[in-house]
């Protein structure tokens, strides 16, 4: 998803945007406005880089980022198509930094017998 992220009103991990509905007065006239999502500038610490990384993320997005375990957990379990493109090479960088996790370990049963 190449989306222009400069100066947009979107959330760098979630995607969250602005959404359109309607204010309804006490007369019941509707008038179209808009849902702006709850950004806030964060700087979140990864372990794997070493660093700080600054990014402007909904309120629920830091949240998640706290439930899933911390910045690199939640980077690494997301999808690629659902991150903006900054995060997406950040998590290719912690994915390069972090040592091979996926690979299976062998269990007794498996290990060849000496």
């Amino acid at each position: 998803m190449n989306k222009d992220f400069a100066m947009s009103r979107r959330c760098e991990l979630t995607l969250k945007g602005p959404q359109v509905g309607h204010k309804v007065s006490h007369s019941n006239h509707k008038t179209k406005r808009r849902f702006l999502p709850n950004l806030v500038n964060v700087t979140f610490l990864s372990d794997a880089l070493g660093r700080g990384v600054r990014m402007r993320v909904s309120t629920n997005a830091v949240k998640s980022v706290d439930h899933r375990g911390g910045f690199d957990a939640y980077l690494i379990k997301a999808k690629e198509h659902e991150l903006s493109p900054k995060a997406v090479l950040l998590k290719r960088a912690i994915e390069k930094k972090t040592p091979a996790a996926d690979a299976a370990p062998v269990s007794v049963a498996e290990a060849p017998a000496a």
